[in-house]
């Protein structure tokens, strides 16, 4: 069930952050993003604690990422990692050439 529900999300041409709502590495990455022009549909934050399987999601984006932490931000099936790795990427500049290439961005 984890493994279907975390390969369901994470999809080519679409940014995709598991997030838990109480964290506040999550709701800072939350913010970065929610401050770009994503097109419609285009960017997705999955609350993990939604559902029964919090423990077994954060055991399988281990097994696909190397880390068990949220937020795991996901450039199309690229695993970027959390926040800290997002706002590096912001501040370099990779992040906006990264959504332009997979065409998320207005």
């Amino acid at each position: 069930m984890a493994q279907e529900f975390v390969n369901s999300k994470i999809q080519p041409g679409k940014v995709v952050v598991f997030i838990k709502p109480t964290c506040p590495y999550c709701r800072r990455t939350q913010e970065l993003l929610r401050e770009l022009p994503f097109k419609q549909g285009l960017l997705e934050f999955v609350d993990i604690t939604a559902t029964s399987d919090t423990s077994k999601i954060q055991d399988y984006l281990e097994m696909l990422t190397g880390a068990r932490t949220v937020p795991r931000v996901f450039i199309g099936k690229d695993c970027i990692g959390g926040c800290s790795d997002l706002t590096e990427m912001h501040q370099s500049g990779e992040l906006l050439k990264r959504l332009n290439q997979i065409g998320a961005l207005q």
